[in-house]
């Protein structure tokens, strides 16, 4: 398969529903599998690795540059190979796997949110439910044609910490309006603390899942 992955295998033997992590940047697959021991024993997860590694250590699903000014650019060409890349990840995972491809979960924190929004947004005949931790929608890295496409099935989680250093507050609020003018389902929390997951955070999303699973 094309990106590099652990499981948790599901209690279910078959059909189970599909919940994919993307970590933040600089990190690895480890870091959101913490999740799992405390998610729902139904859940099939998945938990990937970017696929560009950094130096010394961790991984980025694309490059951050800083100028002169210390300005920060995302290489969009890129970010758009990657988001390519999890499209076809999934319907690899949902082939090889014991996993309902009708209920596919993603679950992102900052650059892997970034691109759960990217992957769902021009994708989302791939997905179903989006879990968006401390990131945003960057209109940069969407398909052209989002208005030709059914959204009508997807539901979105979305929350950020309000004293967030790394990804200003700001741009995560943009997300509800751009979401709510594609008639996407959605609910969007703050908590305050900073580019991280506060515990009721973590029992607010468990809960949400919860109920669509």
């Amino acid at each position: 398969m094309t990106l590099h992955h652990i499981t948790r295998p599901s209690s279910l033997k078959d059909n189970a529903p599909l919940l994919i992590m993307f970590h933040g940047y600089g990190s690895d697959e480890n870091d959101l599998f913490s999740f799992a021991q405390e998610l729902q024993e139904e859940l099939f997860i998945i938990s990937v690795r970017a696929p560009h590694p950094m130096q010394p250590y961790g991984n980025a699903w694309y490059a951050i540059n800083f100028d002169a000014q210390q300005n920060k650019w995302n290489d969009v060409e890129q970010a758009i190979e990657s988001r390519d890349h999890i499209a076809a990840f999934i319907d690899e995972a949902c082939a090889e796997y014991p996993v309902d491809k009708t209920n596919v979960t993603l679950l992102g924190f900052s650059q892997g949110t970034i691109l759960s929004y990217a992957v769902a947004l021009s994708y989302p005949e791939k997905v179903k439910n989006i879990i968006a931790l401390s990131g945003y929608i960057s209109e940069d890295m969407l398909a052209d044609n989002l208005t030709d496409k059914d959204y009508s099935h997807l539901d979105f989680y979305c929350s950020h910490g309000s004293q967030d250093q790394v990804i200003p507050v700001d741009w995560a609020r943009k997300a509800p309006k751009f979401l709510d003018q594609l008639h996407i389902k959605h609910t969007y929390s703050e908590f305050p603390v900073g580019h991280g997951v506060a515990p009721q955070n973590f029992y607010g999303f468990r809960s949400w899942l919860e109920d669509r699973l």
